[in-house]
């Protein structure tokens, strides 16, 4: 849902059990709010930014692919 994420996953060589180590969000929990089946709460979304790259903007990262709804 939020392909910006994976993309700077793949910069990273990360996979989303990385994210979640390093975030501190649960693994499964990431995975469905990855998925949209669940919103981003704001502090979970500075912690991925965080992760990935402070100079990143929530509105990139975030970025919902065209025609899916959910996000943060």
């Amino acid at each position: 849902m939020y392909k910006n994420i994976d993309v700077e996953l793949a910069k990273k060589g990360w996979k989303k059990k990385m994210l979640s180590g390093q975030t501190g969000i649960a693994y499964n929990t990431l995975l469905s709010k990855l998925a949209g089946s669940y919103p981003f709460t704001l502090d979970e979304c500075f912690l991925i930014k965080d992760a990935l790259d402070p100079n990143l903007t929530i509105e990139y990262l975030f970025k919902e692919d065209d025609g899916e709804k959910g996000g943060a």
